[in-house]
């Protein structure tokens, strides 16, 4: 019994100096990285419109290689849809967004506390993010401003869900913001988080007090995360963003609930 526990000892010991080490590497390049995006995206800002395709292409790559410094592999399932459409996803951390925008160039709807983030803040307003702060009364301006970057050939994506979960299922969705998307297809995007084993890994949520540099912290501990991503096929715009949201939410739950 006792060489046993000394065994799980010496197992987590091992396991925390791994982790130690992981993160005394991938911080230095996550810094350089994110001082790289802000002189890219200084030097994109005073040549190309927000909605210049140079734009899209420089979020996608700076996305790209985000998650693969930060030891994350995607699993991807289906594809994006092409032209302008309007992307909704269940919504566990704010990892998802990279993840998404790796695969699919688009315009991102982030809750307004975002926007104060040092430096990750200034990036996101400066690429085109779209910021929402809750109960203020926004969400028909926001359907508006929506509306607008899918007639002029953007995607957006948006969390209906309003909040981040720990994964295992979706919450009700607010079906306001799918307003928006008349006539733009609505694509459904399905996620998971999995840890380095492939089990379902709540631990990689971004909920309740959870704050960015501690989050940023564990992941960066972390061997590999892996992500399920499935497109769903296309749903055409409805009159009703009702029937729309249930729609979309159906399926994403019915991926989420396959997939366990």
């Amino acid at each position: 019994m006792e060489r046993l526990e000394t065994s799980a000892a010496a197992n987590r010991h091992g396991s925390a100096l791994a982790a130690t080490w992981r993160r005394a590497w991938r911080l230095p390049l996550v810094v350089l990285h994110i001082l790289a995006g802000v002189l890219e995206a200084l030097w994109l800002r005073a040549r190309y419109p927000q909605s210049h395709p140079a734009m899209a292409m420089a979020k996608q790559r700076w996305y790209l290689r985000l998650l693969s410094v930060l030891g994350v592999r995607l699993c991807v399932t289906g594809a994006p849809a092409g032209g302008a459409t309007l992307l909704i996803s269940n919504h566990v951390s704010w990892l998802d967004i990279p993840v998404i925008g790796a695969l699919r160039p688009c315009d991102m709807l982030s809750k307004a506390e975002v926007a104060e983030w040092p430096v990750i803040g200034w990036l996101a307003r400066n690429v085109g993010t779209l910021f929402i702060r809750r109960g203020n009364g926004e969400v028909s301006r926001k359907v508006e401003e929506i509306r607008e970057r899918l007639a002029d050939g953007r995607s957006v994506l948006v969390f209906p869900e309003g909040t981040t979960t720990d994964g295992r299922a979706v919450r009700r969705f607010f079906p306001q913001l799918l307003a928006a998307a008349d006539p733009a297809p609505v694509q459904p995007v399905a996620l998971r988080y999995r840890d380095h084993n492939g089990d379902f890994d709540p631990a990689l949520a971004f909920i309740g007090n959870d704050e960015f540099h501690h989050h940023l912290w564990r992941l960066l501990g972390r061997p590999r995360v892996i992500v399920d991503l499935t497109f769903g096929a296309p749903l055409p715009a409805e009159d009703d963003p009702k029937r729309l949201s249930e729609r979309a939410r159906e399926w994403i739950g019915g991926e989420l609930d396959a997939g366990r």
